[in-house]
């Protein structure tokens, strides 16, 4: 199963999905977590909290987390939040280290 984890850092989930600018794509197979790559992507967020809903980058970022089962991230807005779940990426909020938070989200989907 593959995540796409929001980290500043590669060791923690600290990262607003709007801001991401690369998601750390992780496979997590039989209670083992393994780094697969980096995967870029435009940033959503333009620090306007009246920004609307920015329907061409959700795209290239759904596109970019193609065979992702989730997104694993410390925030994410409503509007971005449901056009992930409609394009089938479920969103997680969660801060923690990534590989502990990586094997128990793997065993509830």
């Amino acid at each position: 199963m593959l995540f796409a984890v929001a980290s500043r850092d590669g060791k923690e989930i600290n990262q607003h999905f709007g801001h991401v600018e690369r998601f750390l794509i992780y496979q997590v197979e039989d209670d083992i977590v393994t780094f697969l790559e980096e995967r870029p992507v435009e940033k959503y967020c333009r620090f306007d909290p009246e920004h609307p809903l920015r329907a061409h980058t959700l795209r290239d970022t759904a596109d970019a987390l193609r065979g992702c089962r989730a997104v694993v991230c410390s925030m994410i807005g409503e509007a971005p939040k449901g056009e992930l779940e409609r394009l089938g990426v479920e969103p997680y909020v969660v801060e923690g280290e990534i590989e502990p938070v990586l094997r128990d989200l793997a065993k509830i989907l």
